[in-house]
């Protein structure tokens, strides 16, 4: 019998959504199980007690709990890079290796990655953020030199609410974002019910869905030696390498 596979997932602590999207996303791999530690994030904005939500010492207490685990991996399952600068979670996964000695990722470097695997330069954006937290993900990823050709945004701030937009309305944002012809469409944020979606949306649009809460599941399998290809009915970018 092959050993268990443990991912250990870093969330804010009032997202309800990316918990039992990861456990569905992996529940098909044999063997493969995800484990959850929190953390306190309640706001989405720039606000300076907003941005100290994130502050790496906070970050790192969760994930030495889930070294209690033995998790194979530690993904941290949130967008704050997004607006905060990619560097930030460069630094935070090379401090929870130091840390814990576990490999980690982020919904943000593994996005990233994904990015430049299919060498997309033109990407739909979809959040439930303030206009100005948006503008800073569109300015990360022009210097990253991905242009943002559509976007769409909802001004909440209140992380809890994020989880209440109805995924009718997140097929509608996306379906409006995808007449633009991006090369790839990413919902941004782990506490929206999106990630569901991914098949309808790339069936009837030919563009493919980078969910956050997928590209952290996709990025903690590749560390840990899973193949994500296993993974079935949760969008394309599980085929890729």
């Amino acid at each position: 019998m092959s050993s268990p596979v443990r991912l250990g997932v870093l969330t804010p602590s009032s997202n309800t959504a990316l918990e039992p999207l990861t456990s569905a996303i992996v529940a098909g791999l044999p063997g493969v199980s995800a484990h959850f530690a929190r953390f306190k994030v309640t706001e989405i904005s720039l606000s300076p007690d907003a941005l100290g939500q994130f502050d790496d010492s906070k970050i790192l207490a969760a994930a030495e709990l889930l070294a209690d685990a033995k998790v194979d991996v530690i993904g941290w399952s949130g967008t704050a890079a997004g607006w905060m600068g990619f560097e930030r979670d460069q630094r935070l996964v090379e401090r929870i290796h130091a840390h814990t000695g576990i490999k980690a990722t982020t919904a943000v470097l593994a996005l990233n990655e994904l990015l430049a695997l299919k060498g997309i330069r033109r990407l739909g954006l979809v959040t439930p953020y303030t206009a100005d937290v948006q503008q800073r993900i569109v300015a990360n990823y022009a210097a990253l030199g991905v242009e943002v050709v559509a976007e769409r945004h909802l001004g909440i701030c209140v992380n809890h609410d994020f989880a209440l937009v109805p995924e009718a309305q997140l097929d509608h944002m996306m379906r409006e974002v995808a007449q633009a012809q991006p090369q790839a469409i990413t919902t941004f944020c782990t506490n929206l019910h999106a990630a569901r979606l991914a098949e309808a949306i790339e069936a009837d649009t030919g563009i493919p869905l980078l969910d956050t809460v997928s590209t952290t599941v996709w990025g903690m399998l590749r560390a840990a030696g899973v193949a994500p290809s296993q993974v079935a009915g949760w969008g394309q970018l599980y085929g890729w390498r």
